[in-house]
């Protein structure tokens, strides 16, 4: 009897062990090399793009440059409203050619969107009148002195060449564009081309520069074919905006607060379009106020510094003395006026991108109307003609859609046998009569298809 229950009590025993055994093997965490679908999707790396438009701004370029200033922000907005958001940073070339006021104006990448836009501001479209331009030194540069993240880092790297001329290929001491595209390929850099007008003479080239550093090659009308476009949103937007500036703290040297107000500023005097399209870019990017370095709200909000560790010498003139409580409850209080805001205007942002949207739509159908009825009567169909009475629906002046000037005859010039330019592509139709997409349709399309590409 005694060894029956002896027997029952092993088997006991065994059983207990089994199941203490499977149970911690249950709860055990799974080894590094299986991650958790959880884990996995904390791990996933934040995508950044760096990108780096190099302008002509000779006075051809008059059209596609102004428009550029109204457009950045919207351009921004479509490439950190990719999914999943990437962090950002642009860089600005604009170029001439020798014997002009200057060959180029160089900006560094920067995560400083609103530095971006005080430079582009700044651009104006003079010089010229004679054709190729530096093209070749303009697109060197982009390659190798602009502050590119590391090869080895994964990161979308590319370059917009916008341009109406080609390039000198009989400047001796200039770096041809073919050892340039085979650079940037070492370096993992994009480079697409973007075509104003309709030079015969440009356009193989800029095809052949996009085909050697795998981009695109888009050709547009002379002007950029932007169109301003004005929603109900955007001046209530722009009312919550200015609100949203009495949130700033600017911290920092006098020289950094200066550059803090000067943002908030610019910003104020912008056309309330212009700052819609800047407020629905912060509110994406960390609910910001302004961009760049200098606020210790957003410094404190990010985690950058610790309340503790604010110099009251670094404060603005209206701060100082206060004690570390009273900062606190200042700090406080901003923070979440700010994101009371943010709140407001993230939903008024949402609506003005569903407008956008099915204004678009609406445009698109007027355009295809039109076309149809221009070929079924025969006529040769205008893009520039049908764009018209659309932007004045839109309260556009009609001055914006007015021809460009006659581009100059190109000079006759012997490149170098090494570099000789490619073979003239088929002729094609003047931009200004076909299909074309505008400048920062083209750029924003480009770089959302690049950017799935890079995450497949």
């Amino acid at each position: 009897m005694r060894q029956r229950v002896f027997q029952c009590l092993i088997g006991l025993v065994a059983v207990l062990a089994t199941f203490t055994a499977f149970a911690q093997d249950a709860a055990a965490p799974k080894p590094e090399s299986e991650p958790t679908e959880k884990g996995a999707a904390e791990k996933k790396e934040t995508p950044r793009a760096e990108v780096v438009f190099v302008l002509d701004s000779t006075g051809s370029m008059s059209g596609l440059i102004e428009g550029a200033k109204q457009k950045i922000w919207s351009i921004a907005n479509s490439i950190i409203s990719q999914d999943p958001a990437p962090e950002i940073k642009i860089g600005l070339i604009s170029y001439r050619d020798r014997g002009d006021e200057y060959v180029t104006q160089i900006m560094d990448l920067t995560d400083d969107i609103d530095a971006v836009y005080a430079k582009l501001q700044s651009f104006q479209a003079a010089g010229g009148g004679d054709s190729p331009e530096s093209v070749n030194q303009a697109l060197n540069e982009a390659v190798t002195k602009m502050s590119w993240s590391p090869a080895e880092q994964n990161v979308y790297r590319v370059i917009f060449l916008v341009g109406d001329c080609p390039p000198h290929m009989d400047y001796k001491d200039d770096v041809k564009y073919p050892e340039t595209c085979k650079l940037a390929m070492e370096k993992f850099i994009i480079i697409n081309t973007i075509q104003c007008g309709n030079d015969s003479s440009t356009t193989p080239i800029w095809q052949d520069i996009a085909k050697k550093s795998e981009g695109q090659f888009v050709q547009i009308a002379q002007t950029g074919g932007m169109i301003v476009i004005r929603t109900p949103y955007d001046d209530e937007i722009a009312t919550l905006t200015r609100e949203l500036s009495s949130t700033v703290i600017p911290y920092g040297s006098m020289e950094t607060q200066a550059a803090v107000v000067g943002k908030l500023r610019m910003a104020e005097k912008a056309d309330v379009m212009l700052n819609a399209s800047r407020a629905a870019y912060n509110v994406k990017s960390k609910g910001r106020a302004v961009q760049g370095k200098g606020d210790l709200v957003q410094s404190l909000a990010d985690d950058d510094m610790a309340l503790e560790a604010v110099e009251e010498e670094y404060l603005p003139a209206d701060m100082k003395g206060l004690s570390k409580e009273e900062l606190e409850k200042v700090v406080k209080e901003k923070t979440a006026k700010r994101a009371e805001l943010n709140a407001k205007i993230l939903d008024l942002s949402k609506k003005r991108d569903t407008w956008l949207a099915e204004n678009a739509k609406k445009i698109e159908a007027e355009r295809k109307a039109s076309i149809a009825a221009d070929r079924a009567s025969g006529a040769v169909y205008s893009r520039r003609a049908a764009a018209v009475p659309r932007m004045e629906a839109l309260g556009a002046p009609r001055s914006e859609m007015a021809a460009p000037a006659a581009a100059a005859p190109v000079p006759a010039y012997a490149p170098d046998a090494e570099f000789a330019a490619p073979v003239a592509a088929p002729a094609m139709a003047p931009a200004v009569e076909d299909d074309s997409a505008s400048f920062d349709d083209s750029v924003s399309d480009i770089i959302s298809n690049q950017m799935k590409k890079k995450e497949k």
